[in-house]
């Protein structure tokens, strides 16, 4: 699971709205493309998840899964690792926030394994479009307050 795909995107946004947003997982069906549902199963003393199970319908990918989080006491990066799910053997991923003068560069990494056979460079394609898609899709939700 060494491969992965890493992006950045900058928000005009103070880090803390930024990762708010990310912590805020059962709104994620609002704005997440193919997110269907998404449930906090356990948290951690601050409120933040730990552990979460998500509804994914979008195009031909259909997957019902849990993941467990990690929170860094900063609040500057979230990572994320795969529990269990139907169509994937692991997910393993992060966002990174820096914050530079008046906005807040996110990075995000992810690499996912499927339980059905697929070529590197074809997963590495789909992890750049979901990766593309999430982060677009989160600087439209931030910077929209």
């Amino acid at each position: 699971m060494a491969d992965q795909t890493t992006q950045s995107i900058e928000i005009a946004a103070p880090t803390d709205r930024v990762m708010a947003v990310i912590a805020d997982l059962p709104r994620y069906p609002e704005w997440a493309d193919g997110i269907r549902q998404a449930e906090v199963l356990t948290s951690d003393a601050k409120g933040r998840p730990v552990q979460a199970r998500f509804v994914l319908d979008r195009a031909v990918i259909k997957d019902e899964y849990t993941l467990e989080y990690a929170w860094t006491d900063d609040g500057m990066s979230v990572s994320w690792r795969l529990l269990k799910g139907q169509m994937q053997k692991a997910q393993n991923g992060s966002y990174t926030l820096t914050r530079q003068d008046d906005l807040t560069t996110v990075t995000y990494t992810l690499s996912v394994e499927l339980s059905i056979p697929m070529i590197g460079l074809l997963r590495r394609k789909a992890e750049k479009v979901i990766i593309d898609t999430a982060l677009k899709e989160l600087k439209r939700r931030v910077e929209a307050g």
